[in-house]
């Protein structure tokens, strides 16, 4: 096994975990009209300042991660198909490169807390606006980043498929995921606050999530 393989396993596996741990600490990955129906959020944010801060640095330790887990894969999977490894990397960086450029504007949410919490009136709901505002903007942010993943994953299942690099059903596993993502979000940037996207995305998330599992334990200790 390369080191390159097994780091591409080690990465997969590290952004789940890391995605499991921000959200223990109350980051939103992926703002739902939920997060704009009442100030228990925010009020949170101010409450736990700590927390916050940690869940932040993890989340760009989590989209540092996915621009490393790029790189391994084009040194450890490119030679099959170099058009391959440069749409998924292309696109998977780009989803990594969005993904911190978000947190400039959720970091400034802490900020928003700790005025709201110490206001009342006219001036609380300004904050309340700005922290919907800054939850809407990543909302359509991480639309557009969920398409790159959708584009970069495609052409790396597919390449898996087509090269039998792991067992087939992992690679037509991530096929469906990437399929399933992208269509749904593509709907999301035409039709907003669809109702049912929330449990789409959730099933959409699940089958993604089952997907990295597999891939990133198979690269990790059985490739």
């Amino acid at each position: 096994m390369s080191i390159e393989i097994w780091l591409s396993g080690f990465f997969y596996l590290l952004i789940l975990v890391l995605q499991i741990v921000m959200a223990a600490f109350g980051y939103i990955l992926e703002p739902m009209p939920k997060h704009y129906e009442s100030d228990a959020k925010l009020q949170n944010f101010d409450n736990n300042p700590k927390r916050f801060k940690i869940s932040v640095v993890l989340a760009l330790i989590e989209h540092f991660s996915i621009i490393a887990l790029v790189m391994v894969l084009y040194i450890a999977f490119s030679p099959y198909n170099i058009i391959f490894g440069i749409v998924w990397t292309i696109f998977r960086m780009g989803e990594g490169l969005i993904q911190i450029y978000i947190e400039k504007d959720y970091w400034g949410l802490l900020n928003i807390a700790k005025k709201y919490s110490a206001t009342s009136g006219t001036e609380k709901d300004s904050l309340f606006d700005s922290y919907c505002s800054i939850l809407q903007t990543k909302s359509s942010r991480f639309v557009f980043a969920m398409i790159c993943w959708s584009i970069g994953t495609l052409a790396f299942s597919i390449l898996l498929v087509t090269y039998e690099v792991v067992p087939l059903f992992i690679g037509w596993l991530g096929i469906i995921a990437s399929i399933f993502i992208g269509f749904l979000n593509g709907i999301n940037l035409v039709k907003p606050n669809l109702k049912v996207y929330e449990v789409l995305s959730s099933i959409g998330g699940l089958v993604s999530i089952l997907f990295e599992i597999l891939i990133g334990g198979w690269l990790l200790f059985f490739a």
